[in-house]
């Protein structure tokens, strides 16, 4: 899940102007094992009132479990400061931590894939969204992740998200289930350009040519490079670029 960024009419911004958004964490997956690198993409049901029919990454809003779960290898400490940058409210490394188990978690839950290390008989936790990924005998797993890319879905619609986009290599993937929970069928492996020609919503797009940039300069996972930011700011869309600190 994305989310969109696109401007909304006048009167609509006027009736969901108080609507803030809710922190989600989308995934990018990038297969870059043969001629071309691939991304996963997934349809959104035709019943589904957000975005139907749309081809969109695995993610979803951020669960308060998040804030708790452990992992087996945690973000590297400038990826952690990179996502309290402009973070809204009380910034803090635990909202940003958390931020990256949602997008591991949302494409456990959507795709069945596990980026994640063996528990190594750790017991895992009684009940709460975490339960069914502990069951497949691992611990999420931080450290591959890449905060890549950030998009807040503009005033004037019924649901706003501020989504940070990550992005890992498939390798990272350590087991796969058959269950996933249908939020997102026909599941695809295709190459940006294969992508672009399906029904992607706006910002989707962006966010590929801003990967196809980041591929093309050889540095898909530079800690160092700046974060595209994309928000509106009095009735403009805008691009920014957040760049960490040495």
């Amino acid at each position: 899940m994305s989310g969109d960024v696109t401007p909304a009419p006048a009167e609509a911004k006027v009736k969901a102007k108080t609507l803030r958004p809710r922190d989600a964490a989308t995934l990018i997956i990038v297969d870059r094992t043969g001629n071309a690198p691939r991304v996963l993409l997934g349809k959104r049901r035709m019943d589904m009132k957000f975005m139907p029919g749309k081809y969109v990454f695995p993610g979803g809003r951020v669960d308060p479990a998040d804030r708790f779960a452990a992992s087996g290898g945690d973000l590297p400490a400038l990826e952690i400061k990179k996502l309290m940058l402009d973070m809204k409210g009380t910034p803090s490394p635990v909202r940003a931590r958390a931020l990256a188990l949602a997008a591991v978690r949302e494409t456990f839950e959507e795709a069945g894939l596990v980026i994640g290390a063996p528990a190594n008989g750790a017991a895992p936790p009684k009940g709460g969204s975490w339960r069914r990924f502990h069951e497949t005998g691992y611990t999420p797993l931080l450290s591959p992740l890449t905060y890549f890319a950030r998009a807040i879905t503009p005033p004037g619609r019924t649901r706003r998200f501020d989504t940070r986009f990550f992005c890992v290599d498939a390798e990272a993937i350590v087991h796969r289930t058959d269950a996933p929970d249908e939020e997102l069928s026909g599941l695809v492996w295709m190459t940006i350009e294969e992508a672009r020609s399906l029904d992607l919503p706006p910002i989707t797009r962006v966010i590929l040519e801003d990967l196809t940039d980041r591929l093309k300069s050889g540095h898909l996972h530079d800690a160092k490079a700046p974060v595209p930011y994309y928000h509106n700011r009095n009735g403009s869309f805008l691009r920014e670029l957040l760049t960490p600190a040495a």
